[in-house]
């Protein structure tokens, strides 16, 4: 078992930390406290190539494997979750499925643009009353002579609504099925399209320096080849999405919770009471030695996950795994960080107390907690 990352992952580690902490530390918390999502920061990280990184170069991708990808989410997420995210988002969710399940015309239209950072795409799936039940969604897509016209809503979209925003991907119901269960295909929505609204959200307690969108669709009108592989596919295509994405989402997690217990352990050595720094007292460095073993345990779990997918054999256990593992340690470590830092961990220029909110969502976001749960119950034969 070799458990060394190769000499082009190290460096990956080193010129996205050295990035972070460069381009985004100095910004991320103006960033969060004024909500603004930073266009300027995303095209730089699409100039250092976080965007399209396990994309073929056919398409002007990195053709770099899974676990380079998630490594730079994490050291992106040592620093920002919200930055983290919408490097997650616009890979994962948004590059993924064109580049998966698109066809080539689809691929060599809209793929270089996103994987040079010059653009951005959302996956609309979830609903106002299709959260865990995504097989709920009530937005439809019906074939009129050669177009599809779409109504419904979404909410909860990451980079959807932003001025870099080329399109969404919008899982709709087509049909009814032989077992008379609904039909979903997945349909290519640009910006601009006629009918089709996109509404930044505000007032978020987490990653407020990202991009989240609710969607409108009106009559919206798109080429019957805008869609995405098959009719009826859309299902399928959603779970594999998740699939991927639920690694990245671990990615955030270990690296957040990285960047917690890095800033916790530097308060705790120069935090003085009762004459010397509270690193030395066992009930804070107890609470650091966990943190250090917790992450250590998160990062080999992703890490696996990772490895199986980039060396095609199923993985989608050990990412749900992974997923929910690293979210839920991350809420541990912040927890621990505040703590260790008393009173200023809940001061906003203490950056802690940013880890702390940004924590939440990684519990919530693309398959709850207790949906992997679920997941991971059936893999195992509940």
């Amino acid at each position: 078992m070799d458990f060394d990352l190769t000499k082009e992952q190290e460096m990956i580690r080193k010129e996205v930390r050295k990035f972070a902490q460069k381009e985004i530390a100095p910004v991320a918390g103006d960033l969060d406290e004024k909500e603004a999502f930073s266009a300027d920061l995303t095209r730089k990280m699409g100039e250092i190539g976080l965007f399209g990184m396990f994309v073929s170069e056919n398409y002007e991708g990195q053709a770099m494997d899974y676990i380079s990808y998630i490594i730079a989410v994490e050291e992106i997420a040592r620093i920002d979750g919200s930055q983290a995210a919408t490097i997650a988002a616009g890979n994962s969710l948004g590059i993924g499925p064109i580049y998966y399940f698109g066809t080539e015309e689809q691929k060599k239209k809209y793929l270089p643009k996103l994987c040079a950072g010059e653009g951005l795409w959302g996956f609309g799936l979830t609903e106002p009353t299709a959260g865990s039940d995504a097989g709920g969604s009530k937005t439809t897509a019906v074939l009129d002579n050669d177009e599809w016209v779409i109504n419904g809503s979404k909410i909860f979209i990451t980079n959807a609504a932003c001025d870099m925003t080329m399109g969404v991907t919008v899982q709709a119901v087509t049909g009814t099925r032989d077992n008379g269960k609904p039909e979903y295909s997945c349909i290519l929505v640009e910006s601009g399209t006629p009918g089709f609204k996109a509404v930044p959200m505000h007032k978020k307690m987490m990653w407020r320096a990202s991009n989240t969108a609710e969607l409108y669709f009106d009559d919206v009108r798109v080429p019957k080849e805008n869609i995405l592989g098959k009719k009826g596919d859309g299902f399928h295509q959603m779970l594999a999405t998740l699939d991927g994405g639920r690694l990245s989402i671990g990615a955030m997690g270990l690296g957040g919770a990285r960047g917690a217990y890095d800033l916790a352990l530097k308060y705790a050595k120069e935090r003085e009471q009762f004459g010397q720094p509270i690193s030395k007292f066992q009930a804070v460095a107890f609470k650091l030695a966990d943190c250090a073993m917790e992450i250590e345990c998160a990062r080999n779990l992703l890490y696996k996950a990772c490895w199986l997918k980039s060396n095609h054999r199923p993985f989608e256990k050990e990412a749900a795994m992974g997923k929910l593992y690293c979210s839920e340690v991350m809420s541990r470590v912040v927890d621990h960080a505040v703590q260790i830092h008393g009173g200023y961990g809940l001061m906003k220029e203490y950056h802690v107390e940013r880890f702390y909110r940004d924590q939440k969502l990684l519990e919530i976001g693309e398959g709850t907690s207790e949906v992997q749960r679920l997941v991971i119950s059936r893999h195992i034969g509940c």
